[in-house]
């Protein structure tokens, strides 16, 4: 497993097209080499002070993707992949926040992510005989939105721009633009323009 290749264009390219990923797969030895390096770079980004730049860095590091100047993370943070996640300007993220992000993550500028928040976008087959198999679903959140503290986000969910996720909420559909949505599951409880 240690010497798999991954060709990330393909890796990405599969996540996007939502294909199933079956066990003993390219793609899952894929899932557990990127797990392994999420691991080593987290742990690396948790146990010790680092300041607001290192922490840009370590992100970097860990999405492959540069990271702009902006962004600021109070860890803990978790991953099991790191590099399907996409982030915006101007964007924090609290801490004890876990990312399950190999179906893909888009964040949007300005957003605001409070302690605590899950974000999934893997699920199983519901198939008894296939339930090994992982579905993934992105998740992309708008610009401006501000997601309360101990949310969780399930796999395929948007949320629109400017919309607020009141904490402690269960996000399982789409939240539109310009919306205050709380409760499990998270509804639209205002329109905020």
């Amino acid at each position: 497993m240690e010497n798999t290749q991954i060709n990330m264009n393909e890796f990405y390219a599969q996540m996007e097209n939502g294909n199933i990923v079956e066990p003993g797969s390219e793609t899952a030895f894929a899932f557990h080499k990127l797990s392994q390096d999420a691991l080593k770079i987290t742990m690396r980004l948790n146990n010790k002070y680092h300041t607001p730049e290192e922490i840009v860095e370590i992100f970097s590091e860990l999405t492959g993707k540069d990271i702009d100047k902006s962004f600021r993370l109070f860890p803990p943070f978790y991953t099991d992949c790191g590099k399907n996640i996409t982030i915006g300007k101007n964007v924090f993220i609290n801490s004890c926040c876990k990312f399950q992000d190999q179906g893909g993550i888009t964040i949007g500028d300005g957003c605001l992510i409070g302690h605590n928040v899950i974000i999934t976008t893997l699920n199983h087959v519901e198939e008894p005989s296939q339930r090994q198999s992982i579905l993934p679903k992105s998740v992309c959140i708008g610009k401006n939105v501000w997601i309360g503290a101990n949310v969780t986000i399930v796999p395929g969910v948007t949320i629109g721009d400017n919309a607020i996720i009141g904490a402690g909420s269960t996000v399982v559909k789409n939240i539109p633009p310009n919306t205050i949505a709380v409760g499990n599951p998270c509804r639209v409880k205002k329109h905020i323009y």
